[in-house]
């Protein structure tokens, strides 16, 4: 079998779901009233599949990231509920909601990992990036420390680091917002996870550097066959990356479906209204003169 042949095997998603979350709740009480952030939202995700959670800020995109890892379990005002059923490589299929934390500690950066949005809040200001990304292998590896910072290095080195000793001994404010995001994406692929969870990971990066992001995690996608949730509010984004999309409004799922398709057959008004959002080349022309000719019509119709 040849190398392509290979690729073209893996990127056909099997029947069986990687991830298959039913109707999946979460819920903050705030004072005397509790908010609903995610209401009855149902997805899977194939292994090699690249599915984005799209909608505006507040939509619950991130929360239902955040519940996956197990983030929110540890909160007492926070309550889930529903179903998160993971295929793991060791454990074979458990629920990413209900397993206990040493289970989910076990899992979460080994076989499920994510990008948080704002790198400088994520990594530690403390530690130089080559020991915050050994550390992460150490914990999941049973590798010295010599090798874990070995690997660490050839890892840089894969991302695109220029100068991949340096960045080793650098702290995370000494290295660009490109770099740190970078430095993100090598902690959570360490460990070589079966799912990737990418939370906004472009949003604070000019959009150059977005682009070459972007292009990073279709590359480590295609090479490694991980499975990715891509949560963004950008549709423009979805178009590059995603195979499938999930549209979310208020905390539920209003629409889904293969990229292609939401394009080109939006159902939901919501959708078509994030759509028509994009900017487009020579709109901002065309809506000046528009707005010409209304004046010129208003003007011609006073005298």
């Amino acid at each position: 079998m040849t190398d392509s042949d290979h690729r073209t095997t893996r990127s056909a998603p099997p029947v069986a779901p990687l991830l298959d979350a039913r109707d999946l709740s979460v819920s903050f009480q705030l004072a005397s009233t509790r908010v609903d952030a995610v209401r009855s939202v149902s997805f899977s995700i194939a292994p090699g599949e690249i599915v984005a959670l799209v909608g505006e800020s507040g939509s619950g995109k991130s929360t239902i990231g955040q519940s996956l890892m197990g983030l929110l379990r540890y909160e007492a005002n926070v309550r889930t509920q529903g179903s998160a059923h993971f295929a793991s490589r060791d454990l074979g299929d458990v629920d990413l909601l209900q397993i206990p934390d040493r289970t989910m500690r076990r899992l979460r950066g080994s076989e499920i990992a994510m990008i948080f949005q704002e790198p400088m809040s994520s990594l530690n200001p403390l530690f130089t990036i080559g020991s915050q990304i050994a550390e992460q292998i150490i914990a999941h590896k049973r590798v010295s420390r010599a090798e874990a910072r070995a690997q660490a290095r050839n890892l840089l080195q894969q991302l695109g680091f220029p100068s991949p000793d340096k960045t080793m001994v650098s702290y995370p404010h000494q290295i660009s917002g490109g770099m740190r995001q970078r430095a993100m994406i090598g902690m959570a692929l360490s460990c070589d996870p079966s799912l990737l969870i990418a939370d906004e990971p472009t949003t604070a990066l000019d959009v150059t550097i977005q682009a070459q992001i972007i292009e990073l995690l279709k590359t480590l996608q295609a090479r490694t066959g991980m499975a990715i949730l891509f949560v963004t509010h950008d549709l423009g984004l979805v178009a590059e990356i995603a195979h499938r999309a999930l549209v979310m409004h208020r905390g539920e799922v209003i629409e889904q479906g293969p990229v292609s398709e939401i394009f080109a057959r939006p159902q939901m008004p919501y959708t078509r209204a994030l759509l028509e959002a994009l900017p487009r080349l020579g709109a901002a022309r065309r809506r000046r003169e528009a707005a010409n000719a209304a004046i010129a019509g208003t003007s011609v119709g006073g005298q």
